[in-house]
């Protein structure tokens, strides 16, 4: 017997949820490997033609701005709907057409809406000059805006597609989230001359050519509906029972990293693009583990309705203490590495030797929240399944409040390094936070002994 057959044996003996996450979490990480391979390609492209210039700064604030509302979307899409489906499968399926039909709608009005206020509020932000970006950064923003605002309807519908195939454990879409970076990839290498363009256009194509492959998977399984813009379906009061609690949790978590652009461009030119360069290579680590296990734990949690012994959350636990493991190995690894990985990634064209040095030490000082965000992802899973929103709206709290914190000690005194050191206090924060709150509600009290 191989060692694969061993290992998926003992687990089934174990308990079955630990093989379902197993088998995700093959394939999710092996989707998301190729594609952080394909976004490491893209980077050492944008490195190799604009190094730590003005472009990127300018480029990386809209694009945050831009995301940020998308990043929310996406989290609070796959916080609600996935569970939400997994019931819905089990109790009322006949009732999924016609609730996936008004969500799309309803995607469709949202993001147009979020298009005209972004262009209007990112618009005014520059033109009054209250970015904290150079002035010809800023002008370089502003010339960006109008492309990459169309991110917003585009994003809205591609992470609705990607949670749907998500809540039917078809994880194709996690290979496919890199079909932008390859279109950015290719406008970058194809059209030189130091424009913003490339950067902007090659954006949107790749949103809009993200789109079209997700429809392919949904049209093949007949589960594409005309959008239809009403609210009739009964299962709106569910969503929304979760969406706004949600909504304000990912809101404030995801509102650190806008927190971390205005403190950057304050330091300088060159320090947004070189906390942008940092931040690229940790997500590259970040989603190669965390991403993985999150979206192969989630949809195996939110098959049990209820968790009534315990048995789901020792489960989550077996492998949060698992991915907390994996993580300081990871973190160790990666700091002996870091000065390598920025070479041998961006050290080419107009990035040379003293931007490696420079990128190599954010990305150190950013390392130890590694250990500390993979077992928290496990635990969120774990509190999204059993509907425990309220859990997520606190973590959101906590999570800004220790970043604003964080920034406030650590950036007086290290500048940009500290930006990245105090994201550990957001995750480790939460990571405590969730193990203590779930820890004290799931497992099933003793009796009181009898006298």
């Amino acid at each position: 017997m191989s060692l694969l057959d061993t290992l998926s044996a003992r687990c089934r003996i174990a308990d079955p949820q630990h093989l379902a996450i197993f088998r995700g979490l093959l394939t999710v990480a092996l989707f998301t490997l190729l594609g952080k391979l394909m976004s490491a390609a893209k980077e050492m492209a944008v490195a190799y033609r604009y190094g730590l210039a003005a472009e990127v700064d300018a480029y990386q604030f809209v694009y945050n701005l831009v995301s940020w509302p998308l990043g929310i979307w996406a989290s609070v899409l796959a916080a609600v709907l996935v569970p939400l489906v997994a019931r819905m499968r089990v109790s009322s399926p006949q009732a999924i057409p016609r609730f996936r039909a008004e969500l799309a709608g309803f995607t469709l009005v949202l993001g147009v809406a979020l298009a005209l206020l972004g262009w209007l509020v990112i618009g005014a932000l520059l033109r009054l000059d209250r970015s904290g970006l150079p002035a010809h950064s800023a002008q370089l923003a502003a010339t960006a805006l109008p492309g990459l605002i169309l991110m917003l309807p585009l994003g809205l519908l591609v992470a609705l597609l990607s949670t749907w195939l998500l809540a039917a454990q078809r994880h194709v879409n996690t290979l496919l989230e890199c079909v932008p970076t390859l279109c950015i990839t290719a406008a970058v290498l194809l059209f030189a001359g130091g424009s913003i363009s490339p950067l902007v256009w090659g954006t949107i194509a790749g949103c809009a050519c993200h789109l079209l492959t997700l429809l392919a998977p949904l049209s093949t399984r007949r589960e594409l509906e005309t959008p239809v813009f009403t609210r009739d379906s009964a299962q709106w009061q569910w969503f929304w029972q979760g969406f706004g609690i949600m909504l304000a949790g990912q809101a404030l978590m995801s509102f650190t990293v806008i927190i971390d652009q205005f403190y950057a461009v304050g330091l300088g030119t060159g320090a947004l693009a070189m906390l942008g360069y940092a931040s690229r290579v940790l997500s590259l680590i970040l989603g190669l583990a965390a991403i993985a296990v999150s979206r192969a734990t989630l949809p195996v949690f939110s098959q049990v309705s209820a968790d009534a012994n315990g048995q789901v959350y020792r489960v989550a636990v077996s492998w949060a203490r698992l991915m907390f493991a994996g993580g300081v190995a990871v973190m160790l690894l990666s700091y002996l590495a870091a000065p390598w990985v920025i070479r041998l990634l961006f050290e080419r064209g107009q990035f040379d030797a003293t931007d490696t040095a420079q990128v190599a030490e954010v990305l150190r000082y950013g390392l130890p929240q590694l250990p500390f965000y993979f077992a928290s992802m496990v635990l969120v899973s774990y509190a999204l399944s059993q509907r425990r929103y309220g859990l997520i709206a606190w973590s959101g709290v906590i999570g800004c409040g220790g970043k604003v914190l964080g920034n406030l000690v650590l950036v007086p005194h290290l500048g940009v390094n500290g930006t990245a050191l105090a994201t550990m206090a957001v995750y480790g924060l939460n990571a405590l936070f969730f193990w203590l709150a779930l820890r004290r509600r799931s497992l099933p009290r003793r009796p009181a002994p009898c006298l």
